[in-house]
């Protein structure tokens, strides 16, 4: 059945809850690469409760009861043929490194692709209190679902400039790195076992889509924003490959006005993983004193 925009828009999702703790946050940093050199007193403030900040991309993995996709009015698709294409996640204060959750998600757009309908995705999560924490937005392709004669929505942004990047980060990938980031949740065999990777067309297991999502977002904070989380605003990135465990991911920045755009390659094979992104920055807090 072709897919009804309109009917999907106007689906109303009940509000979810959830929450996390602290050890939910180091395990998630554990799961990007945080942690080497051990000993290191930034990799300590991912890795160990005492002055405990918490990446940007850690939202991805927190179940703040969003709304389920299966059974939308509207939306009838191959669940076997959904791929994710963007991630962006607004944060609208600081993350604390623990929170008691209040959601509500909406569909907030379709678009006609052609041979796939591109179905974008939006939780709004608050904590306790009613303060707004962040909102996520998940861009799917429903492959096959395209031609319903919507609109083909906008084209591609953050492309990257011309001119040689600002800085490169190398981040070595552990050869367990998806045995250890699949225990924040994602625990589709497609990163754990190779019988399965090989029926999806791969010779091993792949590194999680979000995983590679948190790993380049460590590598400009730490990079180009000397560890401080809080200057993150908002981060958008295209998944654009993939990866494998023990791989090196080299992740390119160019510093402009006000963002950072970003993309990322495999170093040993030379294939993008992370494209079209970029982070916004939030200003600088300025220190009043007294």
């Amino acid at each position: 059945m072709p897919i009804d925009r309109d009917k999907a828009m106007a689906h109303e999702f009940p509000p979810g809850e959830g929450q996390y703790e602290e050890d939910d946050v180091i395990l998630y940093h554990l799961g990007v690469g945080a942690g080497v050199p051990a000993t290191d007193p930034g990799e300590l403030e991912y890795t160990y409760e005492k002055n405990l900040k918490v990446l940007p991309s850690f939202p991805m993995v927190v179940n703040a009861g969003g709304g389920n996709i299966f059974g939308i009015p509207g939306v009838e698709f191959d669940p076997t043929q959904i791929l994710h294409g963007e991630q962006d996640i607004e944060i609208h204060r600081p993350l604390p490194p623990r929170a008691k959750l209040e959601s509500q998600s909406r569909i907030a757009d379709i678009f006609d692709k052609g041979k796939a309908a591109l179905l974008i995705t939006e939780n709004h999560v608050r904590d306790e209190t009613g303060e707004s924490l962040y909102t996520t937005r998940t861009s799917l392709f429903l492959r096959g679902e395209g031609g319903f004669g919507g609109p083909k929505g906008p084209g591609a942004s953050n492309a990257r400039p011309s001119r040689d990047p600002d800085g490169i980060v190398e981040s070595t990938t552990l050869p367990q790195q998806t045995l250890l980031y699949r225990l924040c949740g994602d625990k589709s065999a497609l990163h754990c076992d190779p019988e399965f990777a090989a029926k999806g067309g791969f010779d091993r297991p792949i590194i999680h889509g979000l995983c590679s999502y948190g790993i380049v977002c460590k590598a400009v904070v730490d990079g180009a924003l000397g560890g401080d989380v809080t200057r993150v605003a908002r981060y958008q990135a295209r998944f654009s490959g993939v990866a494998f465990p023990g791989e090196t991911y080299l992740t390119s920045y160019w510093l402009e006005a006000g963002r950072i755009l970003v993309e990322a390659r495999i170093k040993e094979r030379d294939t993008d993983v992370i494209s079209n992104a970029c982070i916004f920055l939030a200003p600088v807090q300025q220190d009043t004193g007294r």
